[in-house]
């Protein structure tokens, strides 16, 4: 094995733990077919990490799972979103489930590659106070995020060495510090001096906390006819004001944001081959199931019913 940079000591020692026995069951040549990936966890865990040196190209797919890409020797390069990632030894980032992404390998190089489902922790109070950050591809590097990065490395050796150890309570430490992870993300995100532009200093961590209580109210309503006129009153601004206020906060118009939790919250109803594709839409909040089809394809690529056959593992059962 050779040796990997750390964010504390600048060097990890990997000769002494076993990278490849714990993944016996599993080649390392990802299965994508038709732009989706079946990803294929360890047994009995919500997780898959390898050491992986191949130089397959993977074209552009999505999965189901969070994926986190650390590259030990050699650049790995990610499109996701239009935008590109040169990924470097010691970089992070983080693929956000469903996003669509291209993957390109060098013809030489090592990489730990992490696959994780975080429905359990989608289901979190607070978690919606994430969603945002995580919507979209996040590069981590020293120099992006200064304050949290040494904390993000470090708890992905932890993750790693948990997932190649024989500990009894591994999938659950694992569980919690992924979580932990996550609460770093966010803590950075409100920490962020400048997220409100214009805004005095003093009225920050006011905007901060009203934004954050908007969040978690279309995380509990967003099935409901959500208006923007009556989600700005609930926090005292005019619709203008919280329409530019949010999308500086989030990244999102209000409508593409209610959108966006809406059709995350049918990607996992769509699992249950016991909803219908219109049960599937009515109860995430869409209006008709046209719309829902279009904005569905619009985000993902696919119908809700090709979705639906793409995530389909349950053998002998019917789908609606």
């Amino acid at each position: 094995m050779t040796n990997a940079t750390d964010s504390n000591t600048n060097i990890i020692s990997t000769a002494y733990v076993d990278y490849y026995s714990k993944n016996k069951d599993y080649t390392g040549k990802r299965n994508v077919s038709g732009g989706h990936e079946m990803v294929e966890y360890h047994e009995n865990t919500h997780h898959r990490l390898w050491l992986n040196e191949m130089n397959e190209n993977y074209d552009a797919h999505w999965h189901s799972a969070l994926e986190i890409i650390l590259p030990l020797e050699n650049h790995y390069t990610a499109i996701a979103h239009g935008e590109t990632f040169t990924v470097q030894p010691g970089e992070i980032l983080i693929i956000p489930p469903g996003e669509l992404h291209e993957l390109h390998a060098p013809s030489t190089g090592k990489r730990f590659i992490y696959i994780m489902n975080i429905s359990p922790l989608t289901k979190l109070k607070g978690f919606a106070r994430i969603a945002s950050i995580m919507s979209h591809a996040l590069l981590i590097t020293e120099s992006t995020h200064p304050c949290i990065y040494s904390d993000v490395y470090d708890l992905l050796v932890q993750i790693r060495n948990e997932y190649f150890s024989d500990h009894e309570f591994a999938e659950l430490t694992i569980q919690s510090l992924l979580l932990n992870l996550f609460v770093k993300l966010g803590e950075n995100h409100s920490q962020q001096g400048n997220m409100f532009t214009n805004a005095k200093p003093s009225k920050q961590k006011e905007y901060i906390q009203l934004f954050n209580d908007a969040l978690e109210y279309i995380d509990n309503h967003y099935t409901e006819d959500i208006s923007l006129d009556y989600i700005a009153g609930q926090t005292g601004f005019s619709k203008f004001h919280f329409s530019r206020l949010f999308k500086q906060y989030t990244g999102y118009n209000f409508s593409d944001y209610l959108c966006f939790r809406r059709i995350k919250e049918a990607e996992k109803k769509l699992e249950n081959p016991d909803y219908s594709i219109t049960d599937v839409a009515i109860s995430s909040g869409f209006a008709s199931i046209s719309t829902f089809n279009r904005l569905f394809k619009q985000q993902k690529g696919c119908t809700p019913s090709e979705y639906r056959k793409q995530n389909y593992h349950i053998v002998g059962k019917h789908i609606k």
